[in-house]
């Protein structure tokens, strides 16, 4: 059974269609990558995945239950339960300013799930120093780098326990040097087969990690499949074009 399963989606924002019957699945352990120029409709994708952008039309299905189907979404308790399989780790980290690192990892455990006591903070801690970020557990976020924000917004997702990561764009932000280190987490997270969607425009994590890759324009899937495939040998001109400007 797919982990992620979507059939026939649809979005628009007023007359403008950012989502053209999108169908796509990711097994379990799968990474997948999704590529493409801005404005082709891959951040709204994820946003739509993980219900903070209604669809008009299509059916989205995480890990065996409906979040919508044929543009119907469950019952507002179903689809939080759905929506809590997943973490998000958002372009521009998120992170809350006036919390400490550990607190910013307790709020949602805490809030949402009712967890009190040493647990989770023992499991913050833990996932603190899974990303190399145990010693800043006291800081504010405003005193880490956007790379060390990131790994901390990585960690933060890890904290809720999801079967699915979404990705968007997580180093699009950050100056080259920093690139890395947040790469090399999500490398270690593939590693140990975390199920995760990832939009990028890192061609060399696309290309090197991913086991599939998702090619979207205009809002449409134009072309997917293995990253050998895909970017070794196109079957659509537009690719080959995208490709080109991206290996330049």
């Amino acid at each position: 059974m797919p982990m992620i399963e979507v059939k026939n989606l649809s979005k628009s924002f007023g007359a403008l269609e950012v989502l053209r019957d999108v169908s796509f699945q990711v097994e379990k352990g799968d990474v997948v990558a999704v590529i493409g120029s801005s404005g082709s409709g891959k951040s709204t994708l994820l946003r739509c995945l993980i219900d903070l952008e209604a669809v008009k039309c299509g059916t989205i299905i995480i890990d065996g239950r409906a979040l919508c189907r044929d543009g119907v979404y469950a019952p507002a308790r179903e689809k939080k339960a759905i929506v809590l399989n997943m973490g998000m780790v958002f372009q521009h980290f998120n992170l809350y300013p006036h919390l400490t690192v550990l607190k910013n990892l307790l709020l949602a455990p805490r809030l949402v799930k009712g967890e009190k006591g040493d647990a989770p903070v023992e499991r913050a801690m833990a996932l603190l120093k899974k990303v190399g970020l145990d010693t800043r557990a006291g800081e504010m976020p405003g005193r880490l780098s956007g790379g060390q924000k990131q790994r901390v917004a990585i960690a933060r997702a890890l904290m809720m326990n999801p079967d699915i990561l979404l990705f968007d764009e997580p180093t699009s932000a950050l100056d080259p040097e920093l690139t890395g280190e947040v790469l090399s987490v999500m490398r270690d997270l593939a590693k140990e087969r975390m199920t995760m969607l990832v939009v990028t425009h890192e061609m060399g994590f696309a290309r090197d990690v991913a086991n599939r890759v998702i090619f979207m324009d205009g809002g449409r899937i134009l072309e997917e499949g293995p990253p050998e495939e895909l970017f070794n040998a196109p079957k659509q001109e537009r690719t080959k074009a995208f490709l080109s400007k991206t290996s330049a």
